[in-house]
């Protein structure tokens, strides 16, 4: 009886998997938190996701990190809104365990975050987020891969002078990033003496109406109108002032490059054409070997070209898998570290760094700004006149 006690015992240990093969086998969780339903813009969110999943399957398929974990997303939606942005940062962080998070596209919610993640110690990347908040606060969890407020008001302030605008309406939403853009445009055309009149006037991003915003507008009789809002509002700018007659006798400038999505002439068939939009990528742009892989594995999945919130969902992902894998660690800690010291391959060519520098420049990485316009009703993005190109 004694032997058989022995014998069934040493069974059901060898039974038991050993603790530690089983935990170096667990995935490793990379949080997403990106808006999938209004009042956020869930058409970047969607845009963002695309490419974050296909960077997940780029690194699964090399085998993983750390010697064969494989990559999954916690996806959480956002809204747009702070509080929701914060709650599914704790949710990806505290219940998931996620080594980083990304996605974040609405400034607002990104810079709430970073104030839980500097108590939490999990670091985020900013993909399209562009407030200067996001990394002027020197936060050691905060990092961004997109341009912030200077660059772009730098670049569409020499976009003024180049075509003579001295007259400037911006209609702007209540959001970090609106009420930021303003600001720095105003501090720009003082600092710098400009003889440009600025007009600004902000309104809720809530509204689903913006006649009386544009009625000053149209009173103001501007050289150029600059619309700052984002998602629906955006959209419901560009009818409402054409329908008031102020475009496109003065033109329009969309702070961002929303007119670049499959889904922008359905929405504007009559009033596209000759906008002009702020852009970050360019088709003739060179890429990187994950980028290259990248743009090829998207058309050959979804049957058309990736734009900028998809590649840089991409790209974002995967810096987070290479930090990880240089760190050695999922450990926050080390991963931060990583970031602040290592250098990332990206989708465009050349390495991403994070350096501790002054400013809103600390823990950023910027891509180039263009401005394109199109020319015709209907035009493919690709096509569309370069009007303004950062450093040339």
């Amino acid at each position: 009886m004694q032997f058989s006690r022995r014998a069934a015992l040493a069974l059901l240990v060898a039974a038991v998997p050993m603790a530690g093969p089983a935990t170096a086998q667990e995935p490793v969780t990379v949080g997403l938190v990106i808006p999938l339903s209004p009042p956020g813009d869930p058409a970047a969110g969607q845009l963002i996701r695309r490419g974050a999943e296909l960077a997940i399957d780029y690194y699964n398929s090399k085998g993983g990190v750390l010697g064969g974990r494989k990559l999954q997303l916690s996806v959480q939606d956002s809204q747009g809104r702070p509080e929701g942005g914060v709650a599914a940062y704790r949710r990806v962080v505290g219940e998931d365990k996620a080594v980083a998070v990304t996605g974040f596209f609405h400034s607002s919610v990104n810079i709430a975050a970073n104030e839980v993640a500097k108590t939490m110690g999990v670091p985020t990347i900013g993909t399209q987020t562009s407030a200067a908040d996001i990394t002027g606060k020197h936060y050691d969890v905060a990092f961004r891969t997109h341009l912030i407020d200077p660059l772009r008001v730098a670049a569409w302030l020499q976009f003024m002078q180049k075509k003579g605008f001295k007259r400037v309406s911006m209609v702007a939403e209540t959001s970090d990033y609106g009420i930021g853009l303003v600001t720095e445009t105003d501090r720009q055309i003082k600092e710098k003496k400009l003889p440009i009149e600025l007009q600004s006037i902000t309104f809720d991003r809530a509204s689903t109406d913006l006649t009386p915003q544009l009625l000053q507008v149209k009173a103001f009789k501007p050289d150029l109108l600059v619309n700052i809002g984002v998602g629906a509002p955006m959209d419901l700018m560009i009818e409402q002032a054409a329908t008031l007659g102020i475009t496109p006798a003065a033109p329009m400038l969309i702070s961002y490059d929303a007119p670049i999505r499959p889904q922008f002439w359905q929405l504007h068939p009559n009033t596209g054409d000759k906008l002009y939009f702020i852009a970050y990528y360019s088709p003739k742009q060179a890429l990187s070997e994950i980028g290259t892989w990248f743009t090829k594995t998207y058309e050959e999945k979804y049957k058309e070209s990736p734009v900028y919130s998809s590649l840089n969902g991409f790209g974002d992902v995967a810096i987070i898998a290479q930090a990880v894998e240089q760190a050695k660690s999922t450990d926050p800690k080390a991963v931060i570290n990583t970031l602040e010291t290592g250098k990332f391959s990206f989708w465009s060519t050349g390495d991403v760094t994070f350096p501790k520098a002054d400013g809103v420049f600390w823990h950023n990485f910027s891509p180039p700004v263009l401005i394109l316009q199109f020319q015709k009703p209907n035009q493919d993005w690709k096509e569309a006149e370069v009007a303004f190109e950062s450093g040339k």
